[in-house]
């Protein structure tokens, strides 16, 4: 996990977060072991911009993978930084009820929770016939 939370610190980094303020990153394992970063991209248009998830999501496909192994996500305070429901869905067609979330802060691991724990009862590809 650690190659994935130093990914993830660097993104968050790179975030353009100029009206909240709230810098967040995400880095994401696919199958084969490549790794993928993305940050929260804001727009003064709200809510046009990007989730951290969504950008790293973004990169793993334009990187030609499709699956989610593991995933980490970085926030900048104290509290555990949650995954918003629309990333949580947005995880979920990459991944299975068993994916680890590692939930980080700037001092590391707070937590880690299993997509299925954060999307309980999730509707996913198999429900359409996509697997």
């Amino acid at each position: 996990m650690d190659d994935l939370l130093h990914l993830a610190r660097r993104m968050m980094l790179h975030a353009h977060a100029p009206y909240s303020k709230f810098h967040v990153g995400a880095a994401l394992r696919a199958e084969g072991g490549s790794i993928h970063g993305g940050c929260n991209v804001e727009n003064a248009a709200y809510p046009q911009g990007l989730c951290a998830e969504a950008s790293a999501i973004a990169a793993m496909v334009a990187a030609g993978h499709k699956r989610i192994l593991e995933c980490v996500v970085i926030g900048p305070g104290p509290e555990v930084i949650m995954p918003c429901g629309g990333c949580r869905q947005k995880l979920r067609e990459f991944a299975s009820d068993d994916l680890p979330v590692h939930l980080c802060g700037p001092d590391g691991l707070h937590r880690t929770v299993t997509l299925g724990q954060l999307l309980p009862l999730s509707f996913g590809p198999h429900h359409i016939g996509k697997s």
